[in-house]
């Protein structure tokens, strides 16, 4: 199944037209076929800097999230799976 059939979630955002400028030269260079293609591929690489785990097939929202799950003391931890980059 492509990743285009498996988006429910809509996500909107505003940026400034200088963002908008650097994230077009950004996908322009990297040859993205849309902005939020674009914008996808920056999180992607943002998140793998971080560290951030990427989901592993199966695994439930409760699972996995985009910044992490809370401890019993508030903390945040790292969600589950393999760390980004690994095969």
């Amino acid at each position: 199944m492509s990743d285009e059939q498996t988006r429910g979630e809509r996500l909107q955002i505003m940026l400034s037209p200088e963002e908008l400028t650097v994230l077009d030269d950004f996908r322009f260079k990297e040859r993205m076929p849309s902005r939020a293609a674009a914008v996808r591929e920056l999180l992607k690489r943002g998140l793998a800097a971080e560290g951030y785990a990427t989901a592993t097939y199966g695994s439930k929202s409760t699972d996995y999230g985009v910044i992490g799950q809370a401890d019993g003391d508030g903390s945040a931890r790292k969600p589950k799976g393999k760390p980004a980059g690994t095969p």
